[in-house]
């Protein structure tokens, strides 16, 4: 078995001493036809997350994604995967991230309603013939939220402007509703339906956001994201995105992106990606071989061009003392480094009754994991 890097007293001391000095560069930003001092912190903690602007300026429209999307996982995914969309054309070591300061929630809000005469609403309107479920099922609702970024850049004279902003517009893939008497209802949306509105409403809501002062010529980057069912227990996924160039009002091409999570074990992880799921249960087996008390396991593959890219795997135990942890996460570990590949990411969460006991943490092509034991 590998040497494993237990998050202890050591290394809180390691990292204590370690640890980088947080400095920070200020610069000035216009706002409002005025300029504003701010401060870019010098450290990253990562290449694949963006420095941000501080003091920290919440969105206009705050709140909303919670609000709108069907669960937390699709919360979690539709906002930094569109940061992942986004360094495809605005890179981390070039750009500065704000959230979105020019669509605020009043806006929206209004375009997120069905059409009427008189609002801007985007979904299609509900009609007057039929019944509510023959009105449902004609025309649900497509759009669910619309996520703004935006993407700052730092010239010579140290002064930060507007670079470009990246939309992510939230797709149903399920339409809920009630009929009459209150009962719950809902329409499954198929696939070419979704892209099919997710593009046209794309165009509409680009024509709409050249016409706010600020954004008449920034590049824009439109991308298209399907949420899950509210009964998931795996987050949805960006399927599509356009890049628009400077002052432009119409989308030239898309281009596709594929990207998707899948529940292991499930019908789709044997039927599309069965090696990988062999893996899985393989590694299911030897703990329920080991450890008679174990209850269960579930993972949560993150695939993107059809190769496994990140694996997470969560395991609920029966634990009668913090030895019986401790044996458990190593055993575990040693599973981990002995059977998944190297290439990939491995995030394993052990919890009980009480909580969280222990993580462990192996990055594709690391030597060794990180494993953390709770206290």
């Amino acid at each position: 078995m590998k040497k494993m890097a237990i998050l202890s007293i050591a290394m809180m001391f390691l990292l204590s001493a370690c640890a980088p000095k947080f400095g920070q560069e200020e610069v000035v930003q216009q706002k409002d036809n005025k300029q504003q001092k701010a401060v870019i912190p010098k450290y990253n903690i990562s290449d694949s997350y963006y420095r941000m602007i501080l003091p920290f300026k919440p969105s206009e429209a705050r709140g909303l994604v919670v609000e709108d999307l069907n669960t937390r996982l699709d919360v979690d995914e539709f906002e930094t995967g569109l940061m992942r969309v986004a360094q495809d054309r605005f890179s981390p070591q070039d750009y500065l991230f704000q959230e979105g300061q020019y669509l605020d929630k009043k806006t929206i809000q209004s375009w997120l309603k069905r059409k009427s005469e008189d609002d801007k609403g985007l979904n299609p309107a509900l009609g007057n013939k039929g019944t509510n479920e023959e009105k449902n099922t004609k025309s649900p609702i497509y759009l669910a939220n619309i996520l703004e970024h935006d993407y700052l850049m730092k010239n010579d004279n140290n002064k930060v402007k507007l670079g470009g902003i990246v939309l992510g517009l939230a797709l149903n893939s399920v339409h809920y509703y009630e009929t009459e008497q209150g009962y719950p209802r809902e329409v499954q949306i198929e696939n070419d339906v979704i892209e099919k509105e997710g593009k046209r409403l794309a165009s509409e809501i680009l024509s709409r956001v050249r016409q706010i002062k600020g954004l008449e010529s920034v590049p824009i980057t439109i991308a298209l994201f399907k949420q899950q069912p509210q009964s998931a227990i795996i987050p949805g996924h960006f399927f599509a995105v356009t890049n628009v160039d400077e002052g432009s009002t119409t989308i030239d091409k898309w281009e596709k992106i594929n990207e998707e999570y899948t529940l292991f074990p499930s019908d789709d992880a044997e039927k599309n990606h069965r090696e990988d799921l062999m893996k899985f249960l393989n590694f299911k087996s030897d703990i329920e071989d080991f450890f008679p008390n174990y209850t269960g396991v579930i993972g949560k593959a993150f695939y993107v061009d059809d190769q496994l890219q990140q694996l997470t795997v969560n395991i609920p135990m029966q634990f009668y003392g913090k030895g019986e942890v401790i044996a458990f996460t190593q055993y575990v570990t040693g599973l981990v480094m002995e059977q998944f590949p190297d290439y990939i990411t491995i995030n394993v969460y052990i919890s009980s009754v009480n909580g969280p006991e222990s993580i462990i943490i192996r990055e594709a092509k690391a030597e060794q994991p990180f494993v953390h034991i709770y206290q």
